[in-house]
């Protein structure tokens, strides 16, 4: 439930701009006349799809700088980089570039904020299953690694996770498994 607006804005200026997203230094007015301003992390959003069969939950190892890792465990995931594509149009477009797969059956799962303190970005997660081979090209040089993760050891995929999206999917599986 939103409560009314306690604040507005007063406009800001973009201090970088990147392929992948913007900063900008905007200022706001909140209700009781205080203004501030924020550094907010602009970005397009993203998708992130858990793709499982009775059996497997296919998972990417890839290396994220970033955070110092090599090979970080997570779902396959993209960003919303298509001027107006809809969220599971580009969960559908990046299950087949990330894991040369495509789902007969979509399940939008939630779609979050992953960190609202300094970043619009919101990643839309879908359930992908009736998995079966569609391959694409990213056109991009990724470095992925397909990892097919029994099911009976979901545990084992929760423990080595550090991944948000990944948890958040993982968990969800697991709820929905034991009941």
């Amino acid at each position: 439930m939103s409560s009314p607006r306690a604040f507005e804005s007063l406009g800001g200026e973009t201090v970088f701009h990147g392929r992948i997203f913007d900063v900008r230094a905007e200022r706001f007015r909140h209700a009781d006349g205080e203004e501030v301003t924020r550094e907010i992390v602009r970005h397009a959003g993203a998708v992130a799809m858990l793709a499982f069969d009775e059996h497997d939950v296919w998972l990417v190892r890839q290396p994220r700088e970033s955070v110092g890792e090599a090979d970080l465990l997570e779902i396959p995931a993209g960003r919303l980089d298509r001027h107006g594509e809809e969220p599971l149009a580009a969960a559908k477009r990046e299950l087949a570039e990330e894991i040369g797969r495509r789902a007969e059956l979509w399940e939008p799962i939630v779609t979050y904020y992953t960190g609202a303190g300094f970043t619009d970005e919101r990643v839309h997660l879908f359930a992908a299953t009736g998995l079966s081979e569609e391959h694409a090209d990213s056109g991009e040089q990724e470095r992925i690694e397909v990892v097919r993760w029994p099911l009976r050891d979901l545990d084992g995929a929760l423990a080595e996770c550090q991944d948000a999206k990944t948890l958040i999917a993982l968990y969800w599986l697991a709820r929905r498994l034991n009941g």
